[in-house]
């Protein structure tokens, strides 16, 4: 045999050793044990999560109406107040010397406007009333005079000018009657008034005076417009407290609303009364409440839409001001593709993927689509359909085109090798 030849052989040699050797090692690779799921249809809720900015369900900055040094605080922070709750006065010795000359000057014009009414009117009315029947008197009498020389002059037993000047006293009478009579009419119906009316003025006007002095003093009070805690104190007893400048303010910390922004397709699912948990950023404390306010706008800078959830704040352990964690439960979606977290991997060609494994035991990466997720059930969009058996633990690492046997085999399996190496 030649060198040539024999050089030859031995590469073939080689080559079908290596081969060989491979083929031990594919045959010697190990079967990833994994655990499998059927993916079906059921229900997942929608749910959205934002942050946001922790808000007092009701806040008064109490701003005094006058400017005047502090006399007395009843209250410092952190107190629980009422509505209507005397919380600070301010110095008003001034204020209350001008509601006592205010108060005296409306009891005097009110004096002044009782006797007019008892007594001015009615003796003017008498006075109009005797002048009417004494007018009438003498009309009547005159016109009897009248007729009577009327018919002595008719049986010509009476001058002519005698009958003449009876008609002219009788015509005099009756004018004297007419006139007091519209006298009375005028006093009865608008002269009557003229002088009670000048009174009531006087009394409207000193009545007037003496609220507005009792306004000015009641401004030196100041009292809280809600129930709630002082969550501010401006200034200490004598400092001077400023027209317009907030003193002291109040916060209902009872329930709060939490503000959050929304991405606006989110928000199209977001609906007043749907369910909200509210919690503080490092998810100690959270409560349950609900949305209250959905914005019909959309901030067109953030393309955002602001919603407000509001819960009871039971023991005050949430702070308005703070940043918390919203989550909202908008609305179930029915008859959706869901799996569960634990089978979404990272995709070897980058998103998501699940493994899917056929009847052949070959797992097979399928790329996919996620919708709404929760902490126990994600939406497959697409990507997978249901039947399908996909693995849930095991896949990591795990390669396409590799073969794999049920978790509970290879458990079986291991605990027989055990049970003969006992024995």
């Amino acid at each position: 045999m030649g060198k040539t030849t024999f050089i030859a052989a031995g590469v073939a040699m080689t080559l079908f050793l290596a081969g060989c050797g491979k083929e031990k090692e594919k045959e010697a690779e190990p079967v990833r044990p994994v655990q499998l799921i059927e993916v079906q249809r059921g229900s997942i809720p929608r749910i959205i999560t934002a942050d946001g900015i922790l808000r007092a369900l009701d806040q008064s900055a109490i701003t005094p109406k006058l400017s005047a040094p502090v006399s007395k605080f009843f209250v410092n922070r952190g107190d629980h107040v009422k509505k209507g709750q005397l919380l600070a006065v301010l110095e008003n010795r001034d204020l209350a010397a001008s509601v006592e000359d205010a108060k005296g000057a409306y009891e005097q014009a009110s004096a002044a406007l009782r006797n007019t009414s008892a007594a001015s009117v009615p003796d003017e009315l008498t006075k109009a009333q005797a002048d009417v029947q004494a007018a009438k008197q003498t009309m009547e009498a005159a016109q009897k005079l009248l007729q009577s020389r009327e018919q002595l002059f008719r049986d010509g037993a009476l001058a002519r000018r005698l009958v003449d000047e009876a008609a002219v006293t009788y015509a005099q009478a009756k004018s004297q009657y007419d006139t007091s009579l519209r006298h009375l009419e005028s006093v009865q119906s608008v002269s009557r008034h003229e002088e009670v009316k000048g009174a009531q003025g006087q009394a409207n006007s000193a009545k007037g005076k003496y609220e507005a002095a009792q306004a000015q003093l009641s401004y030196s009070e100041i009292r809280s417009p809600i129930d709630g805690v002082i969550a501010d104190r401006a200034i200490f007893p004598g400092e001077m407290a400023s027209a317009g400048t907030p003193l002291l303010t109040v916060m209902d910390v009872s329930s709060v609303i939490a503000r959050v922004s929304v991405p606006q397709a989110q928000a199209a699912y977001v609906k007043v009364g749907q369910p909200a948990r509210i919690a503080s950023s490092d998810g100690l404390v959270q409560v349950a409440g609900k949305v209250t306010v959905v914005s019909p706008a959309v901030d067109p800078q953030a393309t955002t839409v602001e919603v407000w959830a509001q819960a009871a704040n039971t023991g005050e352990k949430l702070r308005p001001g703070g940043t918390v964690h919203v989550t909202i439960t908008a609305d179930t979606i029915r008859n959706a593709i869901v799996v569960p977290p634990a089978a979404l991997l990272q995709s070897s060609e980058g998103g998501t993927a699940v493994i899917v494994v056929g009847a052949d035991m070959i797992a097979h990466e399928h790329k996919v689509q996620v919708g709404v997720r929760t902490a126990d059930k994600a939406q497959i969009l697409e990507g997978v359909e249901p039947g399908a058996k996909i693995v849930v633990a095991g896949g990591l690492g795990l390669e396409d085109g590799a073969r794999v046997r049920l978790q509970e085999a290879a458990d079986n399996n291991e605990k027989k090798d055990d049970d003969k190496e006992k024995k």
